[in-house]
């Protein structure tokens, strides 16, 4: 059979001392923590510490808050392509620049001298390469007058021999002249094929080698430019037009290659960047439009990019103007505006305040009508924006519903709300 278990006295003391404990605690910080029985756990605060509101229905505007900050579009880092010891500075951090403008020059005898060495090595390859392209030429021009001096010879004794077959046949010419003449023309039409066959192999030789040997010329040649240029990057220049921020160098400084110099600020205007919650990940998209407040008056914009990664629960967005830029806009001005996430509809809203984030939306603490005490209830709630929820379930219109912060909240059933 079941028995009744009774804690020892010296448990139950434990027991009462901890919770007289607990309870004054909570009396210390203004608040009242009561469990009575089979009564809900609840917390006694002010009334005047907790901000109420009602259940309307009305219209939700689908919108979130902007605060954006104004960033150049493009911004040109300066890096040292070689370094030195600074020779001349010929710009200050401020300067508008035109493009190909001298910004500051170095000197570097190391780079000069291995420039030089570089230099003269490239140029002995080309020469010896140039060199090897002539002889090849020359050997053609020889091959294809070798040829055609046998086919001249070839002519020449054929004629000679003709008219020697006509001498001999009448006695006056000799069996040694007449064997003479045909002997040489002999030679010569059998020398004549091998010449051919000859300066066809040099000659399709020297065709695949040409090629060759021209681009290995304009590699040396590249190579040329890309080293002559090397002390050509001794003096920095501005890549683009705009103006020139974050230098501060001085005569006789030494910078190592690689090294930040400064950075262009380019002539191309200005983008904004926002920090949006990242409950709004999955429904910000770009294109999606919204408007900025500048100079008391709204200016239309369009998100042109949305980075996906959230740091610190919010994500970044990139958002551009869609009309004409405004005069004036400084880098790192701050813009406030919203973004349009929905047309406006009919719905169930309650104010948005801090109780979303200790809840998430997915409880709140509903006051009485006399406002003396408030019960938790679960709810359902759709979209948020920076200033309403929607209600899909759990609560009607007319109920009031406590929006400040839930942080003396989560454990407890109930508020009961102490007037002065």
């Amino acid at each position: 059979m079941d028995r009744r278990i009774v804690l020892p006295w010296w448990r139950r003391r434990r027991t009462l001392i901890a919770a007289g404990a607990v309870a004054a605690a909570l009396a210390a910080g203004g608040l009242g923590v009561a469990v009575v029985g089979a009564a809900k756990p609840s917390v006694r605060v002010p009334a005047q510490n907790v901000t109420i509101a009602a259940v309307e229905r009305g219209v939700f505007h689908d919108f979130v808050v902007l605060r954006a900050i104004a960033q150049p579009k493009d911004v040109i880092y300066l890096d040292a392509l070689e370094g030195g010891q600074v020779q001349q500075v010929m710009a200050q951090a401020g300067d508008m620049l035109a493009a190909g403008q001298p910004l500051l020059r170095f000197r570097n005898t190391e780079l000069e001298l291995e420039v030089l060495d570089r230099e003269g090595r490239l140029v002995e390859s080309i020469t010896q390469l140039q060199t090897y392209e002539k002889q090849l030429e020359d050997a053609r021009v020889a091959n294809e007058k070798a040829a055609a001096q046998i086919e001249y010879d070839i002519t020449r004794l054929q004629r000679t021999a003709e008219r020697r077959d006509a001498l001999a046949a009448k006695g006056y010419v000799t069996k040694d002249l007449y064997e003479q003449v045909h002997d040489e023309l002999d030679h010569d039409r059998r020398l004549l094929p091998l010449q051919t066959t000859s300066n066809a192999q040099q000659d399709a030789l020297r065709r695949r080698q040409i090629p060759q040997i021209q681009n290995e010329l304009a590699t040396l040649q590249e190579s040329l430019r890309v080293t002559r240029g090397k002390l050509d990057s001794l003096v920095v220049r501005a890549p683009v037009a705009g103006r020139l921020t974050d230098m501060d160098i001085k005569v006789g400084e030494i910078r190592n290659r690689g090294q930040r110099l400064g950075q262009i600020v380019a002539d191309t205007g200005f983008k904004l960047q926002a920090q949006i919650d990242e409950y709004y990940l999955e429904r910000v998209r770009a294109g999606q439009t919204g408007v900025v407040t500048v100079e008391g008056r709204e200016v239309p914009v369009q998100i042109t990019r949305v980075d996906p990664q959230v740091k610190n629960a919010t994500f970044q967005v990139d958002i551009a103007f869609e009309g004409a830029m405004p005069r004036g806009l400084l880098p790192g001005q701050a813009l406030e505006g919203r973004l349009t996430l929905g047309g406006d509809q009919p719905a169930l809203v309650l104010p948005a305040g801090p109780f979303l984030e200790r809840t998430g939306g997915d409880w709140v603490m509903v006051a009485d009508s006399g406002g003396t005490k408030a019960d938790r209830r679960r709810i359902k709630i759709g979209r948020r924006s920076a200033e309403q929820v929607e209600v899909l379930g759990g609560l009607k219109a007319g109920e009031r519903v406590i929006i400040s912060d839930y942080a003396a909240f989560e454990k407890v059933d109930r508020v009961d709300l102490a007037k002065k």
